[in-house]
């Protein structure tokens, strides 16, 4: 018989040690796997949604917050900034593109984005069906929100009031799909994007009144250039800058923060310390799963020391029948790789379907995990259960290949 099949029975023959055993390696390498595919989306996500953007304008208050609102979708914006002040900003020396951007109303959880033609440009978007949005209350929808709210050309809809939720329905305009973009595998798969006088007719009640009486006169306006003399009641939600030059960097935040009223963000600057505050939790997780993994280790050392001494007997009989002293030592040695690679396969496969649940069940499509990909960095994993297996069997294994047999035969 096969060192194989004798291993493979012998664990069998102990269902109940060599299932915990398999349970702890599980729930280590489970751990394992969930935070490192966690981990990788979150610093993906992080640095596609930012790449091309190196400051956001917005109002005063929380930095992070203003990046998460303005970059990422995932928080509430710190308020809103006078539309006269951006476009000064967006005419200095320093910057060389800025898109301006409106927030406040959503669309089953979708958020609705007021911005201009940069955005498109900034994010190089590209239309998969219909056109980029033109008139007032045209849309141009990202390849998730089409596919999740079952949106097609040409169908319209109505904002709410909100971030999230769908109870202050604003009822006086609806919204029309115009086009769809291609899966951009960043934020703005997720996003409804508009013009930016859509946002302020929708919360505007004057413009409410006029649109009643059928005066619809602004419609044809693609970047609202005609409403230059009233500016000075608008207001936008932040403006995403790309710098002009490396001279920037240190000159306009600087500046912005100083002489305005508002603040500016460094994207790069609250990703690294988002993510350092994340890695904090995730590293204390890690700690945890290979302490799991080394009291697995221990545990199967355990089993098999006991169950080299209990099969001593066995094994001499297998000597004296012509068992070489190296195949006892490959018969330990696959017990524990066997116990500990099944052990790997099943936490892996559980660390996948967890996430997977995980992020079926987050509020945010933004920052939504998915369990169905799979990473390099895995095969670590593998290696990790393989190490274990030979670290915990070796010991026996070295014992089973130096038995004395004519001492264990004359005990029995």
């Amino acid at each position: 018989m096969s060192p194989l099949k004798i291993s493979w029975k012998s664990i069998w023959s102990k269902p109940l040690s060599s299932a915990l055993n398999i349970i702890l390696i599980a729930f280590g390498t489970g751990i394992l796997t969930i935070l490192l595919l966690a981990s990788k989306q979150i610093s993906d996500k992080l640095e596609n949604n930012s790449k091309d953007i190196d400051l956001v304008v917005g109002a005063k208050g929380s930095p992070l917050q203003l990046i998460l609102s303005s970059i990422y979708y995932i928080d509430f914006p710190t308020g809103n900034i006078p539309l006269k002040e951006t476009r000064e900003l967006a005419g200095s020396p320093f910057v060389k593109k800025a898109v301006p951007l409106a927030l406040g109303d959503n669309y089953n959880g979708v958020r609705i984005v007021g911005t201009d033609s940069n955005f498109v440009g900034i994010y190089k978007l590209k239309i998969k069906e219909g056109k980029f949005w033109q008139s007032d209350f045209e849309t141009t929808i990202g390849s998730s929100v089409a596919q999740n709210l079952k949106l097609k050309i040409g169908d319209t809809f109505f904002g709410a009031h909100g971030l999230t939720g769908s109870t202050d329905v604003h009822k006086t305009h609806a919204y029309k799909v115009a086009g769809i973009l291609t899966p951009q595998g960043n934020v703005t798969d997720n996003l409804i994007l508009t013009n930016i006088s859509s946002v302020w007719k929708m919360h505007d009640p004057q413009e409410e009144k006029e649109h009643d009486h059928g005066d619809d006169h602004h419609h044809d306006s693609k970047d609202h250039k005609e409403e230059a003399p009233e500016i000075q009641n608008k207001e936008i939600t932040s403006l995403l800058i790309q710098y002009r030059s490396p001279m920037s960097v240190v000159m306009f935040p600087r500046m912005v923060n100083e002489s305005t009223n508002m603040q500016a963000a460094s994207p790069a600057q609250e990703s690294t310390r988002l993510f350092s505050l994340i890695g904090v939790g995730v590293d204390t997780l890690q700690w945890f799963a290979l302490l799991i993994m080394f009291i697995a280790a221990i545990s199967v050392f355990v089993n098999l020391y006991n169950s080299l001494k209990e099969r001593s007997y066995d094994l001499a009989i297998m000597r004296t029948l012509g068992a070489s002293r190296t195949k006892l030592f490959l018969i330990v040695i696959a017990e524990g790789i066997m116990l500990t690679l099944a052990g790997t396969i099943i936490g892996i496969a559980l660390g996948h379907l967890a996430l997977e649940f995980i992020g079926s069940n987050q509020e945010s499509s933004q920052a939504r995990l998915t369990g169905f990909i799979l990473l390099g960095d895995e095969a670590y994993l593998f290696a990790a259960g393989l190490a274990i297996g030979i670290f915990a069997a070796v010991i026996p294994a070295v014992q089973a290949y130096r038995s004395n047999i004519s001492k264990i035969l004359s005990k029995n």
